[in-house]
């Protein structure tokens, strides 16, 4: 495909960035352009293993190599990366508000996962987003990053929370494009990791315009590794809108189900199941015509957690049908809307086993009564802020687990109080797609914004 003509894009002004000279190059940045160039033998080998393991899509596989599968579209660009399912869903209310403010703004998403790719086509059409292109990511090689620049020709880029790739950062920089960093943030694990590394972290964060953190906490973090200017307006999670449900389907399960007890496990990992599925056992005999619903966070463990929920009667979501036995594995793509709707209680995984924890508030926002784990770190702000709404409990076990729920669904009162809690709660930063928005556009220069 041909690449439009070169074009020199001209950055607007930042004062911060003549206050230092910036570095060039680091021990750690020459360690990972080493690295990168002695695996680029190998990873077309890697990439194809990823296709037969259902990792990658394989009619798109060149666009993990920097090459484009869809034409440039005329006139500024900017570029937005999210790397997975959680960043990609922050990432729908600022896409909408740019296409409020500047509706003629061409857009193009880089995600990095089959997920978040399945994600991003069905919510895209849902918003009536058609201007937003979505392309799969290159990897951080430096040949591949300059031709997949070389075809878009971003006017402006922004970076998604944590994502701080060497080669594509540096590479974009040096083209003069105006970067962003939005929704950032630094746990303390990931920040123990680059202050190790802490001249490279400066390196990169310093060729960042924009600097937008979750948190005061995730904004101090940033500042000591070098990020300059650092705003802390708030989590984009606080403001995505309600996940979406077929309303007909809804309407079908929650005659199916009546009157009958339910409770989700959502988005679970290995070593979680286990728990769940022994706390069911341990439930069912006092909540007659117990449901418990499993909807593991990578779809494609579906058989395995029918096996392992032998021999309680078990139907899986993929292979169709109504749920008629005592455990409904949800092993699909893009529907925990439907399930949140349908629940009583949600357990939220990742968080029994130390994975970090996954967002806490979806089930939330849909009056859902929250269970999580110990190890919620990843959604730190979140969850500490249901727990002292009163819209959520934690649980340090499967015994934990056991008493918590087994006592929700024995008390529908105090689960309409947490629901109702949970989504005044989860309401907060309303206005903040619009704030990141209009400082995106900033970035592309106000005088030269499409008309609306």
């Amino acid at each position: 495909m041909t690449a439009p003509p070169p074009r020199t894009v001209t950055p607007p002004p930042s004062p911060a960035a003549n206050s230092r000279p910036l570095r060039t190059t680091t021990p750690a940045l020459l360690l990972w352009r080493g690295m990168t160039t002695f695996a680029a033998p190998l990873l077309p080998f890697w990439l194809r293993l990823r296709v037969r393991r259902g990792k990658e899509v394989p009619e798109r596989i060149c666009e993990r190599r920097g090459h484009a599968t869809r034409h440039r579209p005329p006139g500024r660009l900017l570029w937005v990366h999210a790397a997975s399912v959680g960043e990609a869903a922050s990432l729908l209310p600022v896409l909408t508000a740019l296409h409020r403010i500047a509706p003629a703004l061409p857009v193009l998403v880089t995600t990095g996962t089959v997920t978040s790719a399945a994600l991003l086509a069905d919510r895209l059409a849902l918003l009536g987003l058609d201007h937003v292109i979505h392309q799969f990511a290159p990897l951080d090689m430096r040949a591949w990053i300059r031709r997949f620049l070389d075809h878009w020709q971003p006017d402006a880029a922004a970076f998604v929370e944590s994502e701080l790739w060497p080669n594509t950062i540096l590479e974009a920089d040096a083209r003069g494009i105006p970067l962003a960093l939005i929704n950032a943030r630094m746990s303390v694990r990931s920040f123990a990791r680059w202050r190790r590394a802490k001249g490279l972290a400066r390196t990169l964060l310093t060729r960042f315009r924009l600097v937008q953190a979750q948190s005061g906490r995730d904004a101090g973090r940033l500042a000591e590794l070098g990020a300059r200017g650092v705003e802390a307006p708030g989590n984009l999670k606080f403001a995505a809108p309600p996940l979406p449900a077929d309303p007909d389907t809804l309407r079908q399960l929650r005659a199916w189900f009546g009157q009958r007890p339910v409770w989700l496990a959502a988005s679970t990992h290995p070593g979680e199941e286990a728990m769940v599925l022994e706390a069911h056992r341990a439930l069912a005999p006092r909540h007659p015509g117990l449901l418990t619903v499993i909807a593991p966070r990578h779809p494609d463990r579906g058989a395995e957690i029918a096996t392992l929920a032998a021999p309680l009667r078990v139907s899986r979501r993929s292979q169709g049908g109504l749920p008629d036995g005592d455990v409904w594995i949800a092993d699909t793509l893009g529907e925990l809307g439907l399930f949140y709707r349908l629940a009583q209680v949600a357990f939220v995984g990742g968080s029994l086993v130390a994975r970090g924890g996954q967002n806490p508030l979806e089930p939330a926002r849909l009056a859902c009564p929250v269970v999580f784990g110990p190890h919620t770190w990843n959604f730190a702000e979140a969850t500490a802020a249901l727990i002292e709404a009163g819209a959520a409990a934690r649980v340090q076990d499967a015994a934990a687990l056991i008493h918590t729920v087994g006592g929700l669904l024995a008390d529908p009162v105090r689960r309409a109080a947490m629901g109702d809690a949970g989504a005044a709660a989860a309401a907060r930063h309303g206005e903040l797609p619009d704030r990141i928005a209009r400082a995106l556009l900033g970035l592309l220069g106000t005088g030269t914004l499409p008309a609306g």
